[in-house]
């Protein structure tokens, strides 16, 4: 049996022509880093060892190089770790509430018992601002932190609102997860990057270890190489204050059609639909929700806030139905 994996985005029925289904940043792509990354010179391997886009990294974050190890995505590092966490003898997972589902699918691929909350498993995931919910992470480990954390930062330069729980000295404790595609409105470009926790040197190495050559190409380093440039960054603290508006009249919109939607502190949200609502029919004319079920919350539906245009699409198909 093959396994199913959920996710938004395009499906079998091609790409939809308004997607609320899915992270990436609704203002985007992102000019300069599209242009970068069409730039890219995919003739050529980039430099095996990445030394001057680590040094890059390192720069943007204050941080010692030696603490930056880059991934093909945050998914082929969530399963990279969880392997490692086997081959030392770890034996159980704690994941999020509502999470998503690749730290589980990893865990069950080296046969590691998963739970939820809070423990002292050998691995913990965080992620925060959250996803589907958007909101803090609400199961932190004891600290100081005896397993290994990591913490999903993948909507972190998408926050609208809010402030991460974690203090500077908590953080140096935790394994980052960064992929910056969703704020660029670049999903299809995959690349991501770790910050590793102070002193763990011993555990990058083997992490390099299990590593394949060159996890990223071309159009990977290009991408993260915009990523930590002021035009970039600038862009995106502008589209942050567009997405709060967007945002604003999409809840009034859909609570006037009697939605239920929970609070967030991103450009998405999770919200019960009303009665009536059919995904199906909306995906036939064009508009892809995500159901929530796959995150352990059935009867809501995951929205990313989009355009206007969109939005008032949205709003005639819901009263077509």
């Amino acid at each position: 049996m093959s396994l199913q994996r959920i996710h938004g985005g395009p499906d079998s029925q091609g790409v939809p022509r308004h997607d609320f289904s899915t992270n990436s940043n609704a203002c985007g792509p992102c000019p300069p880093a599209l242009a970068a990354v069409r730039q890219a010179d995919a003739s050529r391997y980039p430099d095996p060892s990445y030394i001057a886009l680590k040094a890059q990294l390192a720069d943007f974050h204050r941080v010692d190089v030696g603490r930056i190890l880059l991934a093909g995505s945050a998914s082929e590092f969530i399963f990279r770790i969880t392997a490692w966490v086997a081959q030392q003898g770890g034996r159980r997972v704690s994941l999020p509430r509502h999470g998503y589902g690749d730290y589980a699918h990893a865990a069950r691929a080296w046969n590691l018992e998963v739970t939820t909350g809070p423990s002292q498993d050998e691995l913990q995931w965080a992620c925060e601002p959250s996803s589907p919910l958007g909101g803090p992470h609400m199961s932190w480990a004891n600290w100081p932190v005896r397993q290994v954390l990591v913490l999903d930062r993948a909507y972190e330069p998408l926050r609208l609102s809010g402030t991460s729980s974690l203090n500077d000295d908590q953080l140096a404790q935790t394994w980052q997860l960064w992929t910056p595609n969703k704020a660029l409105g670049l999903t299809g470009v995959r690349a991501a990057y770790v910050i590793a926790p102070l002193g763990a040197d011993a555990t990058v190495a083997a992490l390099e270890r299990l590593c394949p050559s060159w996890p990223l190409g071309a159009h990977g380093v290009a991408l993260l190489q915009a990523w930590v440039q002021p035009a970039v960054q600038g862009w995106l603290h502008d589209s942050l204050h567009t997405l709060r508006g967007w945002k604003a009249r999409q809840l009034a919109l859909l609570q006037n059609l009697g939605w239920d939607c929970t609070a967030s502190d991103t450009p998405f949200f999770c919200a019960r639909p009303a009665a009536g609502c059919n995904l199906i029919q909306l995906r036939a004319a064009g508009i892809k929700l995500r159901d929530t079920t796959s995150f352990g919350l059935p009867g809501h539906v995951r929205m990313s806030v989009q355009a206007p245009l969109a939005q008032d699409a949205l709003a005639v198909a819901l009263q077509a139905h």
